[in-house]
């Protein structure tokens, strides 16, 4: 047990920007948003949610 606690004490933590984090965070959840959710399906020209309404 001491191991794991002198393995996890000797490894780094890495430094960050905030700024480039967020950037890149927000850019990578909005493009799954809009390849999820927001463009039409090529099969029938729907929207997911409007799928969902029909089905």
């Amino acid at each position: 047990m001491t191991d794991f606690s002198k393995d996890t004490a000797q490894r780094e933590t890495p430094t960050i920007e905030i700024e480039k984090e967020m950037s890149k965070s927000y850019l990578d959840y909005a493009m799954s948003v809009i390849v999820g959710r927001a463009l039409p399906d090529v099969r029938d020209g729907f929207k997911p949610v409007h799928r969902r309404a029909l089905f």
